[in-house]
């Protein structure tokens, strides 16, 4: 179907989409899963990683790894927390939270009201063997920024994918 040249931005953008439905549920558990991926889109195996490589660097796709059920590896104690910190510190604390080896996500979210209380700037998803989460380690981390925090643990699992397109 695609062959080794492909003429137009528009070819070009059809294959992206194809790659992307071809690789978002998860590579193939082979010892050489882009070669298998290439040979279902007809595509030579330089090509698939080229366009692989354009899309991570203009940001269409983030990463691509592993993504473990830390369910299933005995980590339960997973949650939200939640920490009101200065505007002005808010990227540089973000930064050394999300850097953090047991932070799998930090995100900085705008302040608004929500029953009287002011929400917190700064969220961030944790997984521990049980509920202790390593909050006060994250709360040391933060030190005389940390204002308030609290911590939202899962009672149960609704969704364990990321977003995924139609084909």
């Amino acid at each position: 179907m695609w062959g080794c040249i492909l003429k137009s931005d528009a070819e070009l953008q059809v294959l992206d989409r194809d790659i992307i439905l071809k690789t978002q549920a998860g590579l193939p558990l082979i010892a050489e899963p882009y070669q298998q991926i290439a040979a279902e889109l007809d595509i030579d195996v330089e090509l698939l990683m080229q366009r692989i490589r354009i899309m991570q660097e203009d940001g269409r796709i983030r990463r691509i790894g592993a993504v473990p059920n830390h369910y299933r590896l005995g980590y339960t104690g997973n949650g939200m927390s939640v920490w009101d910190v200065p505007d002005e510190k808010v990227h540089e604390l973000g930064e050394m939270i999300g850097a953090l080896d047991y932070v799998s996500h930090c995100y900085h979210r705008p302040r608004f009201c929500l029953t009287g209380r002011i929400t917190c700037l700064l969220w961030c998803m944790a997984a521990a063997a049980k509920k202790s989460l390593k909050s006060t380690k994250i709360a040391d981390l933060l030190g005389e920024h940390c204002r308030s925090r609290d911590v939202l643990f899962s009672s149960r699992i609704l969704k364990k994918t990321g977003i995924r397109i139609g084909g």
